[in-house]
């Protein structure tokens, strides 16, 4: 992969977060691309500077600091020596996924890595409220390394929703094949392309007062489905699969239901998908489709934006 260069690696003190560092670190030394590790500490709760005595707020902040600038330290010296690659550390202080966002805007990061906040399984989410507002709301690519024993990436998923009459939503489509394609080909791996259609009104043309034949229907169904093919080739056909495994799911239904259900069956690693589909609306933040799938997936996700994403959050 050759496309990021500016990568921003945070971390959260805990002891599954060995696969995001060294994905984080191969992928910076692979691409020559600048590394930042960050972690974001909690405010100081404000009842307890009532109680705060012995140091003031400022040095009790300042210690805090310093012992988990040391703890990171420690955590990535050993791959910084065998990657032979440095990386800066900052420590901020705040809500976290707001600070995150702030360092990305300050520093223009392309790219954020991180290990979900969740178990994931049947029982526990995957994803944490700081992952999903990063995902919503960061402008750039946002890379959720779930923990897993494999060193690679063996099936990964790229959800697609070509339209000829949408610009913004064809440029997302462009992005997320290249990301999909380029990592298949890094890790070697089987790559699933999923576009999801639906023929607008159809419950109500088969309602009733609906004087529409179930042969028209029938017939409308098959030209739909042939325009969304038309569509998922042109877009597909840029692209270079010759030596690349892969596999094409064209399915009529919601892509809330039918993403997640193929990533199931599939055993999917990685989902390379977009959350929002729309640029210059800084209130619209993610798409029904992208909620569905965040709550419902058990992998590794990275979701993209539009060019020309604004970010709610401000700096």
């Amino acid at each position: 992969m050759t496309k990021f260069k500016n990568i921003l690696l945070v971390v959260h003190g805990k002891d599954n977060e060995g696969e995001a560092v060294n994905r984080a670190f191969a992928l910076a030394k692979n691409n020559k691309a600048k590394l930042t590790v960050v972690d974001v500490l909690e405010e100081l709760p404000k009842k307890m500077k009532d109680f705060l005595k012995i140091v003031s707020v400022r040095e009790l902040e300042k210690a805090a600091v310093k012992e988990r600038l040391l703890e990171i330290q420690r955590l990535i010296k050993p791959i910084e020596t065998k990657k032979r690659i440095k990386a800066k550390i900052r420590i901020l202080v705040g809500k976290p996924h707001i600070e995150i966002i702030k360092e990305v805007l300050r520093h223009n990061n392309d790219l954020v890595m991180k290990t979900p906040e969740g178990r994931g399984g049947r029982r526990f989410a995957l994803f944490g409220s700081i992952d999903i507002n990063l995902m919503r709301k960061c402008p750039c690519p946002v890379w959720m390394v779930k923990p897993s024993k494999s060193k690679r990436y063996s099936r990964i998923l790229a959800a697609v929703d070509p339209d000829p009459f949408e610009r913004v939503k064809n440029e997302l489509n462009n992005v997320i094949m290249e990301l999909a394609v380029s990592i298949s080909q890094s890790e070697k791996s089987e790559l699933h392309i999923v576009h999801a259609w639906r023929l607008w009104g159809e419950s109500a043309l088969r309602g009733h007062r609906a004087r529409t034949t179930e042969a028209e229907i029938n017939k409308l169904l098959q030209d739909t489905r042939n325009f969304h093919k038309r569509c998922l080739d042109n877009l597909l056909a840029r692209f270079p699969f010759a030596k690349l495994k892969h596999k094409v799911h064209l399915r009529k239904g919601d892509p809330g239901i039918l993403i997640p259900d193929i990533a199931g069956k599939e055993r999917i690693d990685l989902i390379v998908m977009g959350t929002v589909c729309r640029t210059g609306l800084p209130g619209f933040i993610i798409g029904n489709t992208a909620e569905s799938v965040l709550n419902q997936v058990d992998c590794s996700l990275l979701t993209v934006k539009p060019y020309g994403f604004i970010s709610p959050i401000k700096v």
